[in-house]
């Protein structure tokens, strides 16, 4: 189910087939994403009640937004949104991820558009969202910047991508790779290829080559004492978060 010009990495897909189960157990290979998670949607939150002036005081605050979660694995990302109210599209080239997904949100009583594919089979079907959401899919692609074109494709004018990746330097290596994979064993060896991490400077060009208003970055920081992430406005070492705009 891959468009012809499919930005996807078949060896990359493999990686999380074999993992698809576990998106849901917060002790298992996942366990990173489910620490990492109420930051990150600290983050999009905010964005996205700023940028389509939302009241976080109603049941329902973003509903009437159209929000796509490309790279949407399991659902953890998916429901928060579909619990605010809004219309949720969740797509992932890992076909093995979307029963799990579809199993998930049916346990929880929401409704969610799951589908196998990738952003560049939307673009063919000529969908439109008032927002993506890009979380920790960029690092994984084989063309970053067609990838990010597609992205953009896919906003309406207007429309809000919300993009988190990670840094590439040393502390990045040590902590997601050496750290994360091999002291932590959070993650199965091999599941992240340092040389295809994206430095701030590079992504930022990225985006505005594909024709989005990069309009905030920030730093997802982890703290080993407390085990509990933080936003940062200077440290984007490791773990960051971008907001764009389509003009």
């Amino acid at each position: 189910m891959q468009a012809s010009n499919s930005t996807v990495d078949p060896l990359e897909i493999a990686k999380f087939e074999r993992m698809a189960a576990e998106w849901w157990d917060p002790h298992g290979k996942f366990k990173p994403l489910h620490m990492l998670n109420p930051c990150r949607l600290d983050y999009i939150i905010s964005q996205i009640s700023a940028e389509f002036d939302c009241d976080l005081s109603l049941e329902e605050p973003f509903k009437g937004l159209r929000i796509l979660d490309i790279g949407c694995g399991g659902g953890l990302l998916c429901e928060p949104m579909a619990r605010l109210g809004a219309t949720v599209v969740g797509v992932d080239a890992a076909e093995g991820n979307i029963p799990v997904a579809k199993m998930h949100a049916k346990q929880s009583q929401l409704k969610i558009d799951y589908r196998a594919g990738t952003a560049e089979a939307l673009v063919e079907k000529s969908e439109q969202f008032d927002v993506v959401l890009n979380m920790e899919v960029i690092e994984h692609v084989a063309d970053p910047q067609s990838y990010l074109t597609s992205c953009q494709e896919l906003l309406k004018t207007g429309g809000l991508m919300i993009c988190s990746t990670i840094n590439r330097n040393p502390r990045s290596f040590a902590m997601a790779i050496i750290g994360a994979e091999y002291v932590m064993r959070w993650l199965p060896k091999g599941t992240h290829q340092w040389s295809k991490f994206i430095k701030p400077d590079e992504l930022s060009e990225l985006i505005r080559q594909a024709k989005l208003d990069l309009v905030d970055r920030k730093g997802f920081v982890f703290n080993p004492l407390s085990w509990q992430w933080r936003l940062s406005d200077r440290d984007l070492s490791v773990n960051y978060v971008t907001a764009s705009l389509k003009p």
